[in-house]
């Protein structure tokens, strides 16, 4: 079962421009991302193929959906390290979680009780149907809690692809951007790359993050990587992945 790519791509490997990732869901069983920790362990030496030496996991956590909460997501995590251990692969694994900003996601912060990325980031997404109503005074109420907001993949919500303005307004009111690294392979859409290149013709990406779920995702991002629009797109970003200490 490990050498799933190796009739897939024959090509050589093709190395990411950072070696920390901040957004996946590979940890077993708790959202839509990795089933088991057998499919996580293939999902995890993908990434190290492609450099990754630090994994940042962020399960969602949503209402109605996926109800995660602390307690699930490092239960999730020590299973998937006892595995690791198991079978003698070194990697280094932190938890976080990606925050749908919601009325259990603000319950969440006025309670203190939210886990932050390395630095005091805390990864946050929008619903993809419409963006939170208070969004511009959520987000400053983030920062006043001494977070550092990160806006999950914003080039996916497609309400913003013809006002994007809005992009510069929350860049410039501190709310940083994350990027999808499948968007700009068109994975998503037309639409969706146009508009991850936009935001990196402006200087407005601040991570990148495979928002890898599974093996698919990392067949499409193994693909991307020996593209020459790969290429030139991590020569014009400068991104802050690798400062996630």
């Amino acid at each position: 079962m490990f050498d799933f790519f190796k009739k897939k791509n024959n090509s050589k490997e093709h190395k990411l421009c950072y070696e920390t990732d901040l957004h996946s869901h590979i940890l077993p069983g708790i959202d839509d991302g990795s089933p088991n920790t057998e499919k996580s362990i293939l999902l995890i030496r993908e990434m190290q193929k492609w450099g990754i030496r630090k994994i940042i996991t962020t399960p969602h956590i949503a209402e109605e959906t996926f109800e995660n909460t602390s307690e699930t997501i490092k239960a999730a995590w020590d299973s998937l390290k006892t595995e690791l251990d198991k079978n003698g692969i070194t990697q280094e694994i932190l938890y976080s979680a990606e925050y749908r900003i919601d009325d259990g996601f603000i319950w969440l912060l006025e309670s203190n009780q939210l886990m932050s990325l390395p630095g005091n980031y805390l990864l946050v997404e929008n619903s993809f149907i419409q963006a939170f109503w208070n969004l511009d005074e959520l987000l400053f109420q983030i920062q006043l809690k001494g977070f550092k907001p990160i806006l999950a993949h914003p080039e996916r919500y497609a309400y913003y692809h013809n006002q994007k303005k809005i992009y510069t307004t929350m860049h410039d009111a501190g709310c940083e951007f994350q990027v999808n690294l499948l968007s700009f392979s068109g994975y998503y859409g037309k639409r969706v790359k146009e508009t991850a290149f936009w935001l990196a013709n402006q200087g407005y990406i601040d991570f990148l993050g495979t928002d890898l779920h599974n093996l698919h995702h990392a067949q499409a991002i193994s693909n991307f990587l020996a593209t020459k629009e790969y290429k030139k797109l991590a020569e014009k970003i400068n991104i802050k992945n690798d400062l996630l200490k």
